[in-house]
């Protein structure tokens, strides 16, 4: 697909995430030489837009607009950039500098650095922005206490938006077959599905607050998952049989303990929040509309099946490394012409 090298290409996508903060640099020189006060029509690709006018500059707070659009196109090729500067260029020499030679090895460890890099800095961003909102940590009455949510905290909003554009970019590395599929691959393309319905649901009915915490729930984990999987294609055994049953207790709070309780919200404290303490919202006078409780569960139910799926395999891996000190993936489909083997 020529329309869509610049996925592939770190060089061209480098160009296309350059031009427009060159092209912002330029105007507001020319517009400050010139005495003009235009606003600068760059900056909505990648800065935040629709700031609330009445809003002070010491609690900033912003709106959805299709700017918004804009902003998400403009970074769905920043992550393409990243991912290929990570992946192809940082990946490949880390795992040649440690002895790695078969080709589905190296970018097999350039994947999981990039998932290692991203979600390390998306789960301490989101920590980071729910330690500044009332749902700190999981306090989950405060998902509808005012409701709705109409507006956000700056860094809410741009943290909203980058995942979205991750997740989209995400969808171009399947259609594009940049990674080589495993055994799990269809429920990895229902996962990108649930997980895009679930964030623009979430973002156009102003529930930002629970799909922080979902966020969060879900990144976390990955963390400690890529790690354990680089240090399988290390060849440090004892290394990642601890680090594989550490990802397993963090998988098993994050994604189920953490996930079943947003779900229990989402299905009983809904119509448990006392009504003063909602806003009014819709035009019949109460403030969720009926279809919104259902419309909101089931996307995370099926996200919890999907979980529960890979928690199956998780635990036997797991079972598997504590009897036999063995911490291979049963998903693994890497027999190449390079002679790949099984990994975590």
């Amino acid at each position: 697909m020529p329309c869509l090298r610049w996925a592939v290409d770190p060089a061209l996508s480098f160009k296309l995430v350059l031009t427009p903060i060159v092209a912002y640099v330029i105007w507001e020189l020319l517009t400050q030489h010139l005495g003009s006060a235009r606003p600068n029509p760059f900056g909505i690709l990648f800065l935040i837009s629709h700031k609330i006018p009445t809003s002070g500059p010491a609690d900033p707070r912003y709106a959805k607009g299709w700017c918004d659009l804009l902003f998400i196109a403009y970074y769905v090729v920043v992550f393409s950039c990243f991912r290929q500067l990570v992946t192809v260029e940082l990946g490949t020499r880390v795992a040649k500098l440690f002895g790695i030679r078969r080709r589905a090895k190296i970018a097999r460890f350039g994947e999981q650095a990039y998932a290692l890099v991203y979600f390390s800095l998306s789960g301490a961003y989101g920590y980071r922005i729910m330690s500044q909102l009332p749902t700190w940590w999981y306090k989950t009455e405060y998902f509808w206490i005012d409701y709705p949510h109409w507006d956000m905290k700056p860094g809410l909003k741009r943290y909203y938006l980058m995942q979205t554009a991750y997740w989209i970019q995400q969808v171009l590395v399947l259609m594009l077959g940049l990674e080589r599929p495993r055994t799990d691959y269809h429920e990895l393309v229902a996962h990108h599905i649930v997980t895009i319905w679930l964030i623009g649901g979430s973002y156009v009915t102003n529930q930002t607050r629970i799909g922080n915490a979902v966020f969060l729930s879900m990144d976390v984990p990955e963390v400690f998952f890529a790690f354990s999987k680089l240090l399988n294609y290390l060849q440090m055994d004892r290394a990642k049989v601890v680090s594989l049953a550490i990802f397993t207790y963090v998988w098993t709070y994050f994604r189920h303990y953490l996930n079943l309780v947003i779900l229990w919200s989402v299905w009983t404290e809904v119509d448990r929040v006392p009504a003063h303490a909602r806003r009014w919202a819709p035009a019949e006078g109460t403030y969720m509309v009926w279809w919104m409780k259902p419309v909101m569960f089931v996307p995370l139910a099926v996200l919890q099946l999907l979980n529960v799926f890979w928690y199956h395999l998780i635990l036997r891996i797991l079972i598997r490394a504590i009897a036999t000190a063995q911490a291979d993936d049963v998903r693994s489909d890497d027999e190449d012409e390079d002679g790949g083997e099984g990994e975590l």
